[in-house]
């Protein structure tokens, strides 16, 4: 069954399959549909509403707003750490950085530099360096926060393929986070430079920030925006939202050489919770 899905999605049209959930994700009427097609999700996901700010689910005005939802304040307490989770999710791997390649699954890795569109300069700076990646389910919570403070200094979108991005598929799609659509984003932190990449996947119809809106889908071209010189630099607390998915995906998080360590408890499979500790300067 594994190789039978893993050869669906190699001949199936991504985009267009994509394109078009984000187009009925959108839809608002008729309205016993979009409330139907919800309340079917959360029964299935088993979706905890009541953790949402709007625990009705026939309340959201398409499913993209009920996939969005924010929660209710406190819900996701951010921990007094130099570091905390990013996200609800789990981890998918986490670890060193070795010789410029990022380990994904059972035998594959991908390198830093194809991760960062082939930025030579940018992937240096990772070099040998720490890598967390996070999963984030279609039950989990989508929207992506800071996990520390820090100050936007450039973004690059990467367009490519959109396979999923479950266990099955990285196991066994060669560079799989390396060529799917992705956003990197650039920030300078007390732990020195940190990329956030947050990588598309089958179906999911966007990725958006907080301080642009949606970025992807874009063109067909990277496209590489700096903020290092704005009137008033895109500057986030620990926990503040950064950016959200229409549809789960990944995020994948990079830190320098000797700046940071992960929580000892924390390893492939473990379980994130938004604001959770996740790591120590060093």
């Amino acid at each position: 069954m594994d190789s039978l899905f893993i050869f669906f999605q190699h001949i199936v049209p991504q985009h267009y399959l994509s394109r078009l959930t984000g187009w009925l994700a959108e839809v608002r009427h008729p309205l016993w549909l979009k409330n139907f097609v919800i309340k079917q999700f959360v029964r299935h996901f088993e979706v905890n509403m009541a953790e949402a700010e709007q625990p009705d689910p026939t309340a959201y005005a398409n499913f993209n707003d009920f996939f969005t939802r924010e929660l209710q304040v406190g819900a996701r307490p951010i921990a007094d750490a130099d570091l905390v989770c990013p996200a609800d999710g789990a981890i998918s791997q986490l670890g060193a950085i070795e010789e410029g390649r990022i380990f994904q699954a059972k035998g594959q890795h991908f390198s830093t530099r194809e991760l960062l569109g082939g930025d030579d300069e940018r992937a240096a700076q990772f070099t040998d360096g720490q890598f967390a990646t996070i999963y984030l389910s279609p039950r989990d919570y989508h929207r992506v926060h800071m996990p520390l403070a820090g100050t936007l200094t450039a973004t690059s979108y990467i367009p490519g393929d959109l396979f999923s991005v479950n266990a099955v598929t990285a196991e066994n799609v060669e560079r799989l986070f390396a060529r799917n659509e992705r956003l990197v984003c650039y920030f300078d932190t007390d732990m020195g430079p940190m990329a956030m990449i947050l990588v598309g996947a089958m179906v999911v119809a966007g990725i958006e920030t907080v301080w642009s809106g949606q970025v992807a889908p874009a063109t067909d071209a990277p496209t590489v925006v700096d903020y290092q010189n704005l009137p008033e630099p895109v500057s986030l607390a620990k926990g503040d939202e950064m950016g959200r998915f229409k549809l789960g995906s990944t995020v994948v998080l990079l830190f320098p050489k000797d700046r940071m360590s992960w929580d000892e408890r924390y390893v492939a499979g473990t379980s994130t919770r938004l604001g959770e500790p996740l790591g120590s300067a060093v």
